[in-house]
């Protein structure tokens, strides 16, 4: 169980990695591969990242430090691959005193980066183009600008620090709070989200005022407070929370509110951590535990869970339900390693297992655009990517190993399926992956967040993307 953050401004925190920073230094390739949470930086060292390695890598801060964020959807594109690129946002904060905390709106614009083809040219010719170095240089010259984003902000008051918050699917601009006080409330955060589509330039003091708004509906049925809470994808306005008293209960919309069914699901013997719906069922849901089950829940049938399995030996933060292959789920325990489940094997339904974190799973979160990929975070300051489709081939290795002018000595035991390795943040908490613009991963830690588009997972454009999306309203 790990979800605690230490409550002080992001914007006054010291940063000791640089792979964060707006203004890195490149580094030289190491003879040496530098293992993150196993090797120690000596006095006098610090980290710097490769830009080669990031089409786009930013950070920016909402004030406090946030435990967990949304990405909104919005009408600017179901798929987007083209920069400049605009995102909106909703993140909820964890101020120093309760008083102080409150829900921020924001829009992120100007996002420039490096321009990647759908699909790599020499895939479709099968020959190098003869001009490629000269528009390579021109390339260089137009990443190199030194081009900023912009940030619009817009603070609603929330009673208590925010240990979650989700956009709905079908309306974004509603969004629920699971507080720290105990009560999980609904927003309608629809003029905030309008102003900032409407904004130009920030207005002054602006993103100091707090504005003071009603939500459209309190829960205080939950006895204690909880982490878990997600919107399904299917139903719109359909809702679940979850408890640290191990309760979960379910929203059911009304044309004008929500009904909270008092009594609650009830399967886990300790702290409900997360909550998923199926992308395929309306009426099924999964849930995670402190004692270190999976359950999956059928919302006609309370008595007791559809299925339930031992996903870890250790308390299970997290869960992710992949939209894309709906068999699987993936799950983040608090001894840094990570499953992945395929519900179709009953009996057992481990398909993978990874031991590559140091310290607690904090996220995970499979891709909404590669059905083989996920992204994790972890207490020991990293955020991985992974593509569990890649298997070992020592032939190919050999061949690279030959091809280099300087020998990389790789560890053994570096998994073949960890694509990308992210640092620079201090206790990450939450990412999420933009579902509208593939490749794009935004994560929040104690010092603020990262947008971040590593070079080496660009993705082909797909055809067709979740139908759901199509009917997103801001």
């Amino acid at each position: 169980m790990v979800r605690t953050i230490r409550k002080t401004k992001s914007k006054k925190t010291k940063k000791v990695e640089a792979s964060s920073s707006s203004n890195p230094a490149v580094a030289s390739g190491p003879a040496k591969v530098w293992q993150p949470g196993v090797d120690e930086l000596e006095d006098g060292e610090e980290l710097q990242f490769d830009p080669e390695a990031y089409n786009y890598l930013r950070g920016f801060s909402i004030g406090w430090s946030c435990l967990s964020f949304d990405v909104v959807r919005d009408q600017l594109g179901l798929v987007r691959s083209e920069f400049p690129h605009m995102f909106y946002g909703v993140a909820g904060t964890q101020a120093e005193k309760a008083p102080w905390n409150y829900i921020g709106i924001f829009k992120l614009s100007n996002i420039s980066g490096k321009k990647r083809e759908p699909i790599p040219a020499s895939a479709v010719d099968g020959d190098t183009d003869v001009d490629s170095d000269s528009s390579s240089d021109e390339e260089d010259e137009e990443i190199n600008e030194d081009t900023k984003p912009v940030l619009h902000l817009k603070k609603v008051a929330h009673a208590g620090g925010v240990n979650r918050i989700r956009s709905m699917t079908q309306k974004p601009h509603v969004c629920a709070t699971w507080g720290d006080t105990g009560h999980v409330q609904v927003w309608d955060l629809s003029s905030f989200l309008n102003s900032l589509a409407e904004s130009g330039a920030p207005a002054p003091k602006e993103d100091d005022i707090i504005h003071r708004h009603l939500p459209l509906k309190v829960f205080s049925g939950h006895k204690d407070e909880g982490y878990a809470l997600d919107w399904s994808p299917l139903v719109t306005g359909r809702l679940v929370s979850g408890d640290c008293k191990k309760c979960i209960h379910l929203w059911e919309p009304t044309p004008t509110n929500w009904n909270v069914d008092p009594n609650p699901y009830v399967g886990h013997t300790a702290s409900v951590e997360d909550l998923q719906w199926s992308p395929t069922e309306a009426d099924i849901f999964a849930s995670c535990s402190v004692d270190g089950t999976i359950a999956i829940w059928d919302v006609r049938e309370k008595n007791k869970p559809r299925m339930s399995f031992k996903a870890h030996e250790t308390d299970v933060n997290v869960i992710s339900w992949n939209r894309l292959a709906s068999c699987m789920i993936a799950s983040g325990c608090d001894d840094g390693s990570f499953s992945v489940h395929d519900l179709r094997q009953i009996q057992d339904p481990l398909a993978a297992h990874f031991k590559y974190h140091k310290k607690a799973i904090t996220s995970i979160e499979w891709s909404p655009h590669e059905a083989s990929s996920l992204a994790v975070t972890s207490e020991d300051h990293q955020l991985t990517i992974w593509d569990l489709s890649l298997e070992r081939d020592a032939e190919e290795e050999a061949e690279f190993r030959a091809k280099m002018k300087e020998q990389a000595n790789a560890p053994e035991d570096l998994p073949p399926q960890l694509l990308f390795v992210h640092q620079g943040q201090r206790d990450l908490k939450e990412l999420h992956w933009h579902p509208q613009i593939p490749s794009m991963i935004i994560s929040t830690a104690i010092d603020g967040f990262n947008v971040l588009m590593p070079s080496n997972i660009d993705t082909t454009i797909p055809g067709n993307t979740d139908a759901t999306m199509a009917s997103a309203e801001p």
